[in-house]
């Protein structure tokens, strides 16, 4: 995966006020620091914050969830501490709906379906496996899609989330035979010239922890054909 992450000069802010942004992720971004050091969306967000208010100090910034760092589209952050445990309060209790993206090239049987099933996570290889039946090492994980659009060679399709577990999408929808395009890690049989993958976190909704607004965003796809034959 590229190490050229975003800067405050690209950053895609797609709303903000005094406890929350909500920012456009790209591919490659990791959202919090790892063991690769490389320099996380939440440090750009950060000095974002600090330049455009003249801050001294530090600045708050609170971590509400992720993205994979080949997937692109919505993270939420705090940026109160106020806003945080409510936010985490929010996406623990399922009263955020996010919705997702996905390009496949194998259309999968149903035009629209739940998917249920139970996943491992294996720490070595950072991977999860799908399981049809339930397991009690597993974690079960369920989803929702549908067809939405056909394109020359692929098929887009739309994700509801009822669970977040770990490279859930990425992994169930290979387990029914649709890999997401790039996903060689799923089974893909090739990767994306960036190492990205077709999956991208297009919409979140949910009621503001303060001001108890309901908070509706969408999020663009990234620039390039596949993306933008999505969007046509």
């Amino acid at each position: 995966m590229s190490k050229t992450l975003s800067n405050k000069s690209n950053l895609q802010v797609l709303y903000e006020d005094n406890h929350i942004i909500i920012v456009n992720k790209r591919a490659g971004d990791i959202v919090q620091g790892d063991k690769t050091g490389d320099k996380p969306l939440s440090d750009v967000v950060k000095e974002f914050i600090k330049d455009k208010y003249n801050k001294p100090g530090n600045v708050y910034l609170g971590v509400t969830h992720r993205l994979d760092r080949p997937t692109t589209g919505i993270v939420v952050f705090a940026k109160t501490s106020k806003a945080l445990p409510r936010l985490n309060k929010l996406f623990s209790e399922k009263k955020v709906t996010k919705t997702y993206w996905a390009v496949v090239k194998e259309r999968p049987s149903k035009e629209k379906d739940t998917l249920i099933h139970w996943l491992k996570k294996n720490p070595k290889n950072n991977k999860s496996t799908a399981y049809k039946y339930e397991r009690n090492d597993c974690k079960k994980a369920v989803l929702h899609f549908e067809v939405i659009k056909q394109l020359n060679n692929y098929y887009l399709l739309e994700v509801n989330l009822e669970t977040g577990r770990h490279h859930q999408i990425r992994s169930q929808l290979a387990s029914i035979g649709s890999p997401i395009k790039g996903d060689l890690k799923y089974g893909f049989d090739r990767s994306n010239k960036d190492a990205s993958i077709h999956l991208h976190s297009r919409k979140i909704e949910f009621i503001h922890p303060v001001s108890k607004d309901l908070i509706s965003i969408v999020a663009t796809t990234p620039s390039d054909a596949i993306w933008d034959a999505c969007n046509i």
